[in-house]
């Protein structure tokens, strides 16, 4: 599987992702705060983009944790999205500060929208 990194993706991209997921336009619900997430790619529309696997608490905490193209593979197996759950349920339970001290390290990024 291809993967991508959020890099191919654009700040303005990633913001309309996460505005759409709080108003439940959500592409796939994986259970275990785990959403699939489709996003543009660059210059193109969603449906032949990016999918993005999104941990997600509604007007709480949104942490990208991995993306694909949907041109390199329709989908994630079992075991993946059993590992997704798992890294979902990690970040969405760090505290405030060990998330702020991760973007201040450039170990996550944070996606302002609204």
């Amino acid at each position: 599987m291809h993967r991508i990194g959020l890099s191919h993706t654009n700040q303005k991209t990633r913001s309309l992702a996460i505005a759409d997921m709080q108003k439940r336009l959500i592409h796939a619900e994986l259970g275990g705060c785990l959403h699939k997430q489709r996003v543009a790619r660059p210059g193109k529309g969603k449906r032949g983009g990016h999918r993005t696997l999104v941990a997600f608490k509604k007007d709480e905490r949104s942490i990208f944790v991995f993306g694909f193209s949907k041109n390199d593979c329709e989908n994630i197996d079992a075991e993946e999205e059993k590992y997704f759950k798992r890294v979902a349920q990690y970040y969405l339970n760090l505290s405030n500060e060990l998330l702020n001290e991760l973007v201040s390290q450039k170990e996550l990024l944070e996606v302002k929208y609204g």
